[in-house]
């Protein structure tokens, strides 16, 4: 073979190497990427993983604002107990001892769930709702009715928003703007109850 040709292929050979080297470069980079989540020269994110909504706690930690108690674990921490902690949301059911969350009600009572220590049903706070007795009422809600049979015996109040003529309750809150003028006996489930009136 003359000198031109070898040279020839020389060329062809240290081309197909050095593309081999690359590829197999590239696979390297490739399999870096997935493993650390980065792509060469960026900081690209990672395919997020689904994430669980909250997490365990001891009994005594702190529940962070917005979460509710959903789980009791006795054995937990080591036989102190555990709770689990998750962000509220509407119709979530939350152990006897959990945090009510601004704008939301109590609305059914089971005295079995939460692992035998009983658990309350949370709802957004509306108009014209049952609630059960110790529920918060909301800002500019009244208390408009009483059945001591609901809520699994523990008796519930209607929520219902202010406005002007309505009848309330013994123990609603007057909100600003109202008063309370005339009384009827028999009103509010046999409670009694007061006529509301805007000032």
């Amino acid at each position: 073979m003359d000198r031109q040709k070898r040279n020839l292929w020389s060329g062809v050979m240290m081309t197909a190497v050095r593309g081999r080297i690359a590829a197999v470069a590239g696979v390297v980079a490739l399999i870096a990427t997935v493993l650390t989540g980065t792509a060469a020269g960026t900081a690209a994110a990672a395919p997020h993983a689904a994430k669980p909504r909250g997490q365990w706690s001891c009994s005594g930690a702190p529940v962070p604002s917005g979460y509710v108690i959903t789980a009791y674990d006795r054995t937990g921490c080591k036989g102190a107990g555990s709770w689990y902690q998750e962000p509220v949301q509407d119709g979530i059911w939350t152990c006897s001892g959990s945090p009510i969350v601004p704008g939301y009600v109590i609305t059914d009572y089971d005295r079995t769930g939460c692992n035998g220590i009983g658990q309350w049903r949370h709802k957004l706070a509306k108009d014209r709702t049952w609630t059960c007795s110790g529920s918060p009422i909301p800002p500019g809600y009244v208390t408009t009715g009483f059945n001591r049979s609901y809520c699994q015996g523990i008796g519930a109040w209607y929520h219902e928003l202010v406005r002007d003529g309505i009848w309330t309750c013994p123990g609603s809150p007057i909100p600003p703007g109202y008063r309370s003028t005339t009384y009827r006996a028999n009103g509010c489930d046999g409670q009694g109850a007061w006529y509301t009136e805007r000032i």
